[in-house]
């Protein structure tokens, strides 16, 4: 089948690779229709999150379910289905308690309580390293999927994959940021980020009763896409001082709630990449510590933007003083994803609007580069991994270890 693998840090190809195979009972492969690149994988493609081997990407993706492993028992062939980025057994004490990205069994190579750097990582994750389970991800023409009867949804046929594609990541992970916040109705929430994730989470904090939404990004084309299908009031740093313009809005208190959607790579000058040298970190915490300064005191600061070294002068001060409520991590889709199922099929909420690019699986390479550079105004790249198929010039498949 054809894929896109990752090579090495900056090399991600269309190639050739084995077709997946049934090798658990409970699995099933899927015929991909809809995959996505997400902002996660471009912290593999810099290398920020490191890959030792080549790998299948992708971890948003839906399609057809084509074989069923004997001990399956609630999905078919022919089935349409979206699948949740992290991978859950649905018997271990944390897919029990509702914490599935803590499952147990998954990842079965690196599980672990520690939460360390280069292991002791939670559960598995689609196409998302070695350190997360070595499975092979969806942005490709097939992919195996463990555990299917566990997090698999079957999805209306009337629904477009567009409309419903979402619901794998960046959907429920928006949604994640705003519940663990707890609004009560009447908040004022600032999004650190505009892109797919931070486009979620203003969805999400509208749906959830805020009164005002403030979607922060440096690229003013990633703001007026906020306004257009948000309708969010928009700040720019390098237009203005973000957590006075913040404070000015808020009668100098600050934000109720601040979302950072970013994470460890967010635009940076020459002193930050010098300072993160300096301290064996890997990017940056400046957009968290913006967040922290533009909260109010006693709010809700939540993180959603991925983070994966330890970092220098961490402002412990800062949070211990104003009091505020930390949630981070991996969203627990499985907690969320029938409730947003139903939030779309009632057009309570429209998720392909942030859509700018679809291609085919063919030009994956084109749709990495545009998205990591922000070239040609891009926001979201869907792949179609049937459209426009084409022979590589590596005949011999790639080695993929899972």
């Amino acid at each position: 089948m054809k894929a896109a693998v990752f090579h090495k840090p900056g090399d991600i190809r269309y190639d050739t690779v084995e077709d997946p195979r049934l090798l658990e009972d409970s699995d099933v492969i899927l015929k991909v229709t809809s995959t996505a690149i997400c902002g996660s994988d471009l912290h593999i493609l810099s290398g920020g999150v490191p890959q030792p081997e080549p790998m299948v990407m992708g971890h948003e993706f839906m399609g057809i379910v084509e074989e069923v492993g004997k001990g399956v028992k609630n999905l078919k062939k022919g089935d349409r289905v979206v699948v949740p980025f992290p991978i859950s057994c649905g018997h271990c004490f944390f897919c029990q308690h509702d914490a599935s990205p803590a499952c147990e069994n998954s990842n079965y190579k690196h599980y672990g309580p520690n939460g360390d750097i280069a292991g002791q990582k939670g559960a598995a994750l689609f196409g998302y390293t070695d350190l997360y389970g070595g499975y092979s991800g969806g942005q490709a023409e097939y992919v195996r999927v463990p555990y299917a009867d566990i997090s698999p949804r079957v999805v209306p046929e009337n629904m477009s994959d567009e409309q419903v594609l979402f619901l794998t990541d960046i959907f429920p992970t928006g949604w994640s940021a705003i519940d663990w916040a707890q609004l009560k109705g009447g908040e004022v929430v600032a999004i650190f980020g505009s892109g797919p994730v931070g486009l979620m989470a203003q969805k999400a904090a509208w749906i959830n009763g805020a009164s005002r939404v403030i979607a922060i990004d440096p690229l003013n084309y990633r703001l007026e896409k906020a306004k257009a299908v948000n309708k969010v009031e928009t700040l720019n740093p390098h237009e203005v001082d973000v957590v006075e313009a913040i404070r000015a809005m808020t009668g100098g208190r600050g934000a109720d709630v601040c979302v950072d959607a970013v994470g460890f790579e967010p635009e940076r000058d020459i002193l930050d990449k010098a300072k993160a040298l300096f301290n064996f970190e890997v990017g940056s915490m400046k957009v968290l510590d913006t967040a922290f300064k533009a909260v109010r005191r006693m709010g809700t600061v939540s993180i959603v933007g991925v983070y994966g070294s330890t970092y220098d002068n961490f402002p412990l001060h800062r949070v211990f003083d104003k009091g505020i409520t930390l949630k981070m991590g991996q969203a627990p889709v499985l907690n969320y994803i029938d409730h947003l199922i139903e939030l779309v099929k009632t057009e309570k909420v429209v998720l392909d609007d942030i859509i700018t690019h679809t291609l085919p699986l063919s030009e994956v390479t084109h749709g990495y580069e545009i998205f990591n550079k922000k070239e040609e105004d891009c926001v979201k790249v869907v792949l179609k991994p049937w459209e426009q198929r084409k022979e590589t010039e590596n005949k011999e498949p790639v080695k993929i270890e899972n």
